[in-house]
């Protein structure tokens, strides 16, 4: 069958189940039986056999570690101590616990590396603490929410980890390289909560004394070293990205028997916790990791990558059609598949048009972060709505306002690569 057929079938049988709301992890590795059918010499056994393989990864491994060294922070209170530290830092601006809840989103993503975590943790502080002070409730849901994103962005960031595992791109480059489109897009959101403020008279906190700052600063030191020892470790060489997955670990719970936050009890509702959040992430990996190889198995990517060509948008055209194909994509379905899917798929053609395999990756993950918080997917937006009791249409207003400045710096990183590449280069050119 031709290329086009084969990805007609797939894509086509997949939105199919999508649409009848079968889970998507599950509906991709339904996608993938009429082909399998349809092709002489592959059997059903290859679904297996691709799906055991793409968890025999030593990378994948660092997935639970970094989850559940998330929990044990979580739960050893690091996150109160980070919305103190951020209070003192930025409550004196205007719209302060706005400007609190993105610092923190700032914060809490060089622990957690995932959006969702972050949402769920911050939002359940924040979330009923603005509503309390008078924020609106639809524009207290959408910050939550859009400021989670950076989950995935700033590292740590399991996005990465299935990027760079998947696509054989260094970890320690991804990691670096996430940190200043993190910070651009956490400023960015500053200015609209500023505006925000400004507008409707949003209440300030007194600005700290600088013994305030200084015991917030001290407190929170335990959650600031973890991103240091963890990107610190792997720029400079000291250990691998699984390595430093379980160093973080242990060191949080170094950090919950110091403060005696954390017991035994405790210690097995954050595993079990970590042990169900684990498992669907890497069923996701494994069912589209067999998507993926049958859409290589019929040079599905070789004809896209012919097509494209035969186009010559140049290398600015190509980045910004592969920005709004991952857009579009995050709006339907997990991050983790549509890298493994769509990144396998985009990949040659980026290298075709002689684009860094690293800022094609950024701008890739930035793209999909993206539809956390936009419907239909939109999880980040889901569970913020959830806590701020509040109907999903209702907020995508702000969402959208929010988005657009976030939109502005995306396209930032589209245009000028030297934003996403200066950290690499500056820190670790071998990685490159």
């Amino acid at each position: 069958m031709e290329p086009l057929t084969i990805a007609a079938i797939l894509f086509g049988t997949f939105l199919l189940l999508v649409f009848l709301r079968v889970p998507v992890a599950f509906a991709l590795g339904l996608a993938t039986l009429p082909v399998i059918f349809l092709t002489p010499g592959v059997t059903f056994f290859a679904l297996i056999d691709r799906t055991y393989i793409s968890f025999n990864s030593f990378l994948l491994l660092s997935v639970p570690f970094f989850l559940l060294a998330a929990n044990l922070m979580n739960e050893n209170g690091i996150t109160r101590k980070l919305i103190d530290l951020a209070k003192v830092s930025v409550g004196h601006l205007p719209g302060g616990l706005g400007h609190i809840n993105v610092l923190v989103s700032m914060l809490f993503a060089g622990i957690s590396g995932s959006s969702n975590a972050d949402a769920a943790g911050i939002g359940k502080v924040l979330i009923p603490a603005m509503i309390e002070q008078g924020y609106d409730r639809n524009f207290t849901i959408a910050i939550t929410a859009c400021s989670a994103v950076m989950g995935v962005i700033i590292p740590p960031s399991i996005l990465m980890l299935v990027w760079g595992g998947t696509m054989s791109i260094s970890v320690g480059s991804l990691f670096l390289a996430g940190i200043v489109p993190g910070i651009l897009l956490g400023l960015s959101m500053m200015v609209t909560v500023y505006i925000y403020a400004i507008k409707y008279k949003y209440p300030v906190y007194e600005r700290s004394t600088f013994k305030e700052v200084v015991i917030a600063t001290i407190t929170s030191i335990p959650g600031l070293v973890t991103p240091i020892i963890i990107i610190g470790g792997i720029a400079f060489g000291i250990f691998t990205p699984t390595e430093a997955s379980a160093i973080a670990v242990l060191y949080s719970l170094v950090v919950g028997v110091f403060n005696k936050s954390m017991t035994w009890k405790k210690l097995v509702t954050v595993l079990n916790d970590t042990a169900k959040l684990t498992g669907i992430t890497l069923f996701c990996v494994g069912t589209a990791s067999t998507f993926s190889w049958l859409l290589a198995y019929h040079r599905v990517p070789q004809a896209l990558v012919a097509f494209v060509n035969a186009m010559q948008l140049g290398p600015v055209g190509i980045m910004m059609i592969i920005s709004l194909i991952f857009l579009i994509v995050g709006m339907f379905i997990d991050a983790i598949p549509a890298i493994i899917i769509m990144g396998s798929i985009l990949y040659p053609i980026a290298i075709q048009a002689g684009i860094h395999p690293i800022h094609f990756s950024l701008v890739g993950i930035v793209s999909l972060a993206f539809g956390l918080v936009t419907p239909p997917y939109g999880m980040c937006l889901l569970i913020a709505s959830r806590i701020g009791e509040q109907q999903v249409p209702k907020v995508l207003k702000d969402v959208g306002i929010i988005l657009l400045p976030m939109l502005g710096i995306l396209l930032l990183l589209v245009l000028v690569p030297d934003v996403v590449l200066f950290l690499p280069r500056l820190i670790a050119p071998q990685f490159l």
